[in-house]
């Protein structure tokens, strides 16, 4: 059965003809009609895990780098939070949780938004419409002059925000921004369009839509071999001149899976980094179940780091997760497991949980960028010193 997003987007080709692996991406993620992101019936824990559903410790870890942060920043009395792509709130309540328990000063200064999160439409071309009609967005009100309070808000983009000062935060948000795919043929970069061929979607080869994926892929100043396919985030680009305009002063701390882009665009890498996800299972075929799986793509770090510097974000960190929360405490949390007191199995439990947020297999090669805005390149945060 044709679910209704999978018509949205083969009514949309023979509208227009083939259309771009980002605009497929963004209606199979983002549309009203059914896209994952958008549809109620998907609760994502039924679909992978993250890190913040593996165990609170990622939240007070994390909560420690946002306390140094505010410490750095002077110790403002309000120290706006702004989680873009919060989901169910598990890491906004766990952040919370633990600063309520280790610094009452710190946490009075809080003022946590937790935000639903929406990229803007892919448009066909220059002045087109896009595939949906954009989400109505709520503003947060006036931050409160003390104590801790979570607001949650649906934003597409981030116009509902200005004059941040604190911490803009995201946990696997910039990976499920829409890409474009590209191929290496004929010596030269051919993009990857979406088509229909007796019903069903293929892919063709054509022109790039824009020149700005062979304009990245210039910069980064990587030799791709023939036969070679790969992704282009050029949404990223918006997201940091959004971040920077409404970033006053303080912090930018991404999580995401990713790399730089010697590591991105190697071998390695040759067939491209897509992944989707449904109900624990993992594939690489994103034209099945439409709109009803995941699809992600690992973030360039380099890319994202040169755009944010190009707009007064200077980078002050980059590592591994698994770097990051061990630089935080890690190892002291789990030493302090045998002390709660906790059953021989409970303990045990709690240990495993723990140990996939720092497994190299699991969550422990996430990448953790830390960006500045009124401070300089030159200021030293405890989850990148080791």
């Amino acid at each position: 059965m044709t679910s209704a997003v999978e018509q949205e987007i083969k009514d949309l080709i023979h509208a227009n003809g083939r259309i771009t692996f980002a605009q497929f991406m963004q209606s199979c993620l983002y549309s009203p009609r059914g896209g994952f992101y958008s549809s109620r019936s998907n609760r994502i824990s039924a679909h992978f895990g993250t890190s913040s559903t593996s165990h609170p410790v990622f939240g007070v870890l994390i909560a420690r780098q946002l306390e140094q942060m505010w410490k750095i920043m002077g110790q403002p009395s309000t120290f706006q939070l702004i989680e873009v792509g919060a989901g169910d709130g598990l890491l906004a309540r766990s952040i919370v949780d633990a600063a309520q328990s280790t610094d009452a000063e710190f946490a009075d200064a809080i003022y946590y938004v937790a935000a639903d999160y929406v990229p803007g439409p892919v448009q066909l071309s220059e002045g087109a419409p896009g595939l949906w009609e954009p989400a109505l967005s709520s503003s947060p009100s006036t931050p409160p002059d003390t104590g801790i309070v979570i607001q949650r808000v649906k934003t597409e983009g981030l116009r509902a925000f200005r004059d941040v000062v604190g911490c803009i935060l995201s946990n696997e948000l910039v990976d499920n921004f829409p890409v474009h795919r590209f191929a290496i043929h004929a010596g030269g970069v051919r993009e990857i369009f979406v088509a229909l061929e007796d019903g069903h979607f293929v892919e063709v080869l054509g022109e790039p839509s824009t020149p700005f994926i062979e304009e990245r892929l210039s910069s980064l100043g990587v030799s791709l071999p023939e036969g070679y396919r790969g992704e282009v985030n050029l949404a990223m680009a918006g997201w940091v001149t959004e971040v920077a305009r409404v970033l006053q002063r303080g912090f930018v701390l991404t999580i995401d899976y990713g790399q730089l882009a010697d590591e991105l665009y190697s071998p390695e890498n040759a067939g491209g980094t897509l992944v989707c996800h449904r109900q624990h299972a993992v594939s690489s075929d994103p034209y099945q179940q439409v709109g009803r799986q995941d699809i992600t793509c690992h973030v360039d770090f380099t890319s994202m780091m040169r755009l944010g510097e190009r707009h007064g974000l200077d980078t002050v960190g980059y590592t591994t997760q698994s770097r990051f929360l061990e630089n935080l405490g890690f190892s002291s949390q789990v030493d302090a497991l045998s002390a709660q007191g906790h059953s021989a199995a409970r303990t045990e439990f709690n240990r495993i949980a723990m140990m996939t947020l720092v497994d190299p297999e699991e969550y422990g090669d996430l990448k953790v960028l830390a960006q500045a805005k009124g401070f300089g390149p030159a200021v030293d945060l405890q989850g990148f010193t080791d």
